[in-house]
C-alpha cells in the first residue's frame, strides 16, 4: 500500500464529515435581528428598528417579517433603488425634515448592508444620496450665565431631591454633558479625591472618557451622595427618589423633566432642554475663551471641528453685522 493511501482516505474522511453541533447554521436568517443586535447603544436599536419599521409599513402596508426583509434583500439592484427611491419621495412629500429622510434612508442601508454581510443581499443603495442639510444649526445659543445661575438658585438644597437636581444642573452646566452621557454613569465613576468622572462618551461604545470636575461640582456631587446614606459602586449615580421608582436610574427624559421644571421657575421662556443647556455652556464657554475652538472642542467633545465654528458663527452673529456694513452703504 502506497503511504499516501492513508492519508487520501483521511481527508476523504474529513470532507466528507458532517458538522454537528458545535456551530449554530440557521437556515433562515433574521437579518434585521442580526441588524439591531450589532448596535451597542439601545436609543441607536430603537430608532433603527423605528426607521426600518416605517419603510416597511409605508411600501407594502405590513410591519417587516423574516420574510419581507427577506424578499426585499432578495431583489435585484435596478429594483431596489426604484423600491427605495419611491420612498424617499415619499417622505419628502410627506414634509418630512431633510435629517429625518436621511435617518430613515442610512436605516435601510445598514439593513442592506448587513444583508450583504450575511450573504442575502446582492446589491448596494450608496448611489442614493440624502437631502443636504441647510442650517442644522440654527439656534445653538441658549442662555447665558446669569440666566442659568437663577436656574440653579431654584433648587432647593437642604432636601435630596434638591442636592440631586442641583449637582446635575451643575454636570450639564460645568461639563457640556450630554443627558445620554449623564445617566449612564455610576456610583463608582465618580472620583472625589481627584475630582473626575468617568463617562461613557457619544459615539465612543464601552471607552470610558475621563473628565475633570469643577470644585463645586464635586461638592454638589459629594452631598447628593451623602443624602443617600449607604451606595454601592455599582448603583447609578443619579435615581429616582418617588415611592415608586425609588433606586431607580433616571432616564433621559426624566433629566430633561427637570431640566425643564427649573428653567420655568426662574422665569426663561425659551424653550429648554438638557441639550440647550450644552448649547449654553459651550457657547459661554467661546466667549470666555475668545473664540477659541481649539480649547472648547476639549469640553465639547465634538469629533469635528466644524460643528464649533458654527456656534463661534452663531455667537458672534457674523452676518447680522455684515448685513448692518452692506445696509449702512446704500443709506441716505
Amino acid at each position: 500500500m502506497s503511504p499516501l493511501e492513508p492519508s487520501l482516505e483521511h481527508l476523504e474522511i474529513a470532507l466528507t464529515a458532517k458538522i454537528e453541533t458545535a456551530f449554530e447554521l440557521p437556515q433562515d436568517f433574521d437579518v434585521l435581528a442580526h441588524l439591531l443586535s450589532d448596535k451597542r447603544s439601545l436609543n441607536t436599536r430603537k430608532a433603527y428598528e423605528k426607521d426600518i419599521n416605517d419603510f416597511f409599513r409605508l411600501m407594502t402596508g405590513k410591519p417587516p417579517t423574516t420574510d419581507t426583509v427577506l424578499e426585499f434583500l432578495h431583489l435585484t439592484q435596478k429594483q431596489a433603488v426604484s423600491v427605495v427611491l419611491r420612498y424617499k419621495s415619499r417622505l419628502i412629500d410627506k414634509g418630512l425634515k431633510e435629517s429625518t429622510v436621511n435617518r430613515r434612508l442610512a436605516a435601510i442601508k445598514s439593513l442592506t448592508a448587513m444583508g450583504r454581510k450575511l450573504g442575502v443581499c446582492e446589491y448596494s443603495l450608496e448611489d442614493i444620496k440624502g437631502e443636504r442639510l441647510m442650517g442644522r444649526y440654527r439656534d445653538t445659543t441658549g442662555i447665558d450665565s446669569l440666566t442659568y445661575k437663577q436656574v440653579l438658585e431654584q433648587c432647593p438644597r437642604h432636601t435630596p431631591l434638591g442636592k440631586r437636581d442641583y449637582a446635575i444642573l451643575r454636570l450639564l452646566w460645568d461639563n457640556a454633558l450630554r443627558r445620554g452621557e449623564l445617566v449612564k454613569c455610576n456610583v463608582a465613576d465618580f472620583d472625589v479625591h481627584n475630582r473626575t468622572l468617568s463617562i461613557l462618551g457619544k459615539g465612543r461604545g464601552s471607552y470610558q472618557e475621563l473628565i475633570d470636575l469643577s470644585p463645586g461640582t464635586v461638592q454638589a456631587l459629594s452631598k447628593w451622595l451623602a443624602s443617600r446614606k449607604k451606595t454601592t459602586p455599582n448603583e447609578p449615580l443619579f435615581t429616582a427618589l418617588d415611592f415608586h421608582n425609588q433606586g431607580h436610574r433616571l432616564s433621559g427624559e426624566a433629566i430633561r423633566v427637570i431640566v425643564c421644571r427649573y428653567c420655568k421657575a426662574a422665569g426663561v421662556t425659551k424653550r429648554m432642554s438638557p441639550h440647550r443647556i450644552r448649547h449654553s455652556a459651550i457657547t459661554a464657554a467661546l466667549d470666555a475663551t475668545d473664540g477659541n475652538v481649539r480649547k472648547v472642542q476639549k469640553l465639547s467633545r465634538h469629533k469635528q471641528i466644524d460643528t464649533l465654528m458654527i456656534y463661534d458663527d452663531n455667537r458672534q452673529r457674523v452676518q447680522g453685522e455684515l448685513t448692518g456694513l452692506l445696509s449702512d452703504l446704500v443709506e441716505d
